[in-house]
């Protein structure tokens, strides 16, 4: 698999709920490291945008409504196979469905409210990862592009 880098969103029910260190903590111990971070309050066009995938589904109104809710952790986490690691450890979408000791089965309220964003696939994180971050913003161990 390879080093590689992922874009984790801690979002507004989970920064609610004051758990963005418990978040980045598992993921750290489950051998991601973090090398970038800010905590924003997304703008609704923000949100939008980011999420323009989902346009024509029945939920992207409501997912841009609570994107904006309140303040976001956008992360990015790098290591071996980072972006199926991080999503093990999230666990699924739907927290009904998530995997006992998961992210989203411990923290997550609803499939709409699930404590946690992070990137299905390589094109998906360059993309996203560049969607919130600059290169200068980046730690110089790897910067998205490189890989």
């Amino acid at each position: 698999m390879g080093k590689e880098q992922t874009l984790l969103i801690v979002k507004p029910d989970a920064v609610r709920k004051n758990l963005i260190g418990e978040v980045l903590a598992r993921l750290e111990k489950g051998g991601l490291k973090v090398v970038a971070s800010k905590m924003v309050h997304l703008k609704e066009k923000e949100a939008e945008e980011f999420y323009a995938i989902h346009r024509e589904r029945p939920f992207y109104r409501d997912l841009v409504n609570f994107m904006i809710s309140g303040p976001v952790v956008i992360s990015i986490l790098e290591g071996e196979g980072a972006i199926a690691k991080n999503r093990e450890i999230m666990g699924a979408t739907n927290p009904k469905e998530a995997a006992p000791g998961t992210i989203r089965a411990d923290f997550a309220d609803s499939i709409d409210e699930n404590a946690v964003h992070g990137s299905d696939g390589p094109d998906t994180a360059r993309t996203e990862i560049a969607f919130f971050f600059t290169p200068q913003e980046i730690c110089p161990r790897l910067k998205a592009r490189d890989y």
